[in-house]
């Protein structure tokens, strides 16, 4: 295996590129060590009643805005944190992406989406009943997020 190291001036964002034959363990646990690393530094603190948690931002399915308050929402439950949602899009990784005024949503818990092209599209998400809304507006973006070549192209 080559390894190299190329310095590109004027870069908005930092790309890393996996070139291979395919896809073998050693490639994922490359890809899945490379993205906890780039996440590492997104600590986010959640809270529900008087408790404080940490875990995974990957277990998040999306954040939300409900009256004053943003909430994380896994599979099973929901959390308060204390960000608005464009501080969250500066601090969160790649796999989260605006959905709607109200909704930041991680790619890589996406199910499915019935598209709708009059109104709003439905997002379901991996062993979950909860859906959310993308608006039109971003709909375009999310696709690209979703499409091969995007955020998730070594998901699985």
């Amino acid at each position: 295996m080559k390894i190299r190291i190329e310095v590109v001036g004027g870069l908005n964002e930092d790309e890393l590129v996996i070139r291979c034959g395919r896809v073998d363990d050693t490639i994922r646990r490359i890809h899945q060590y490379v993205i906890e690393q780039t996440q590492a530094g997104a600590k986010i603190t959640f809270y529900k009643d008087n408790e404080e948690f940490y875990f995974p931002l990957e277990e998040v399915l999306f954040f939300e805005t409900e009256g004053e308050h943003i909430y994380a929402h896994t599979a099973s439950d929901a959390y308060r944190i204390k960000y608005r949602l464009y501080e969250l899009e500066e601090l969160l990784p790649k796999d989260f992406v605006r959905a709607s005024k109200s909704a930041v949503v991680n790619v890589r818990q996406i199910y499915s989406i019935a598209r709708n092209i009059t109104a709003s599209s439905l997002i379901r998400f991996v062993g979950s009943h909860k859906q959310l809304y993308v608006s039109r507006y971003y709909y375009a973006e999310l696709r690209r997020r979703l499409a091969p070549g995007g955020s998730r192209a070594l998901s699985g």
